[in-house]
């Protein structure tokens, strides 16, 4: 499960990639044991080339000494990290890895902003890396890109459509799953409750929106006979 700072970093990076001109994706696993990639990016550049940038987010010390495979096999790799957690552990960084380290927007500097900010914080470059070779064949680097970018693009789907792609059966065996949960004393903690409340608010507001049309609609006809009767 991630941390609540994993997903804000996630997000932010995603989009640092985006701004950067780069196509980005997360959990890129790598072929013959290189492990996951935490952030891929590729980007092709003028002269007709692909740099690839592989991003590994660590959020605590423990995480940071894991012994996790790191899969730094891009042209160019990276920490991303808290700032509070590359100040403890920036002397045990390998020179030729590059440091972006995250801190997230202040209430005040958000307060202080004219357009919408749509991430939870910003980066800074702690340290640039340094150029390699590609670690592994790059047909295969595109070929398990490409297949993480169908994943997302297949969550995205999904969640479009919501639960409508369940049948009726699988959603009423998943209410009964969560009925041991149920709690007649806080009615506020019921999923099932809060769906009804909301249906029945929805529907309400519906109706309502309806008359309301047709309140509108009468009062111009009126408004209409009323000036044709006048002489």
């Amino acid at each position: 499960m991630k941390t609540k700072l994993t997903l804000e970093m996630e997000r932010t990076l995603y989009q640092y990639c985006r701004d950067a001109g780069c196509v980005a994706v997360e959990e890129v696993t790598m072929p013959d044991d290189q492990g996951i990639v935490d952030t891929l990016s590729y980007q092709r550049q003028a002269d007709g080339h692909v740099e690839w940038r592989c991003y590994e987010l660590k959020v605590t010390k423990s995480d940071f000494h894991s012994k996790a495979k790191l899969s730094f096999i891009g042209h160019y790799n990276y920490f991303v990290l808290p700032l509070k957690l590359y100040r403890e552990v920036a002397d045990e960084i390998p020179e030729r890895i590059g440091v972006l380290s995250y801190q997230p927007y202040d209430a005040e500097r958000l307060a202080a902003e004219d357009e919408p900010v749509t991430v939870p914080g910003y980066f800074t470059v702690e340290r640039k890396p340094r150029y390699q070779d590609l670690q592994l064949d790059e047909s295969a680097l595109t070929d398990h890109f490409v297949h993480s970018l169908a994943r997302e693009v297949g969550k995205a789907k999904r969640m479009d459509t919501g639960i409508a792609q369940y049948p009726t059966e699988k959603l009423y065996n998943e209410l009964k799953k969560r009925h041991q949960h149920y709690d007649i004393y806080d009615p506020e903690a019921n999923f099932y409750d809060r769906f009804i409340d909301e249906t029945q608010s929805t529907a309400v507001t519906a109706l309502q929106e309806e008359i309301d049309a047709l309140n509108l609609e009468i009062a111009q006809l009126q408004a209409d006979l009323l000036k044709r009767a006048t002489p």
